[in-house]
């Protein structure tokens, strides 16, 4: 009997393969681009489900919804930095002669 005991406290926990706060039949709506923010990166990109630790079927649901958001405007479709970051000025090849 102590030995089951004993048994019993030393199992390790199971950490879950997916996250518990979404069920499997979840409805990610598309209209709530706050919560859709948290399954894109800085960069735009689609946070893969290996990282946000959804299954198939909830990530494919999640990235049809941030694509029809981004279709929508309500979510970006990406960054901009690289679009209007000023281009750096043009060195003279002499800039110490007067």
């Amino acid at each position: 009997m102590e030995k089951e005991n004993s048994r019993d406290n030393n199992k390790k926990s199971v950490r879950s393969k997916y996250r518990t706060e979404y069920s499997g039949d979840h409805n990610f709506d598309y209209k709530d681009p706050a919560s859709l923010t948290r399954f894109v990166g800085d960069a735009g990109k689609i946070t893969p489900a290996r990282i946000s630790k959804l299954s198939i079927a909830q990530q494919k649901r999640v990235s049809a919804a941030v694509k029809k958001a981004r279709n929508l405007a309500l979510l970006p479709s990406g960054t901009d930095a690289y679009d209007t970051s000023p281009r750096p000025e043009l060195i003279s090849p002499a800039p110490f002669e007067a």
